[in-house]
């Protein structure tokens, strides 16, 4: 059974930086794109960034664009978001999953499939 695990959570202060992993079978990493959402207590869940397995291709919400980066390291079957200069709005448990159907500009059209168990961020002073 697919597994994904992340890790890298915790407490940061706002304009701190956080470094989150998803861990993955190489094989997975290789042939499946990956996304990663959060979920803010009382609000859905949202895509925040994906990276395409085809192409390398990224995308990202329109919340994190310019203070995330999403890369992928299929030698260390892991794919990391590099969170910086956080806000307390960054606030959510933060969820990896694969993604059927690549990684689209359209966040609405992303499809996860397998999920992790999500790690919280949370970002206070």
């Amino acid at each position: 059974q697919l597994q994904l695990v992340e890790s890298g959570g915790g407490l940061v202060q706002p304009g701190g930086s956080l470094r989150l992993s998803c861990a993955a079978p190489r094989s997975t990493l290789t042939l499946r794109s990956i996304g990663w959402f959060r979920q803010a207590p009382g609000k859905g869940r949202e895509g925040v960034a994906c990276i395409s397995s085809s192409d390398g291709s990224i995308n990202y919400s329109d919340s994190v664009k310019y203070r995330f980066t999403i890369s992928r390291d299929a030698a260390k079957g892991t794919v990391s978001l590099q969170m910086n200069s956080l806000k307390p709005e960054d606030t959510a448990i933060y969820t990896c999953a694969t993604l059927e159907g690549g990684c689209p500009r359209r966040i609405s059209l992303w499809n996860p499939t397998t999920w992790g168990q999500g790690t919280q961020v949370t970002v206070s002073s």
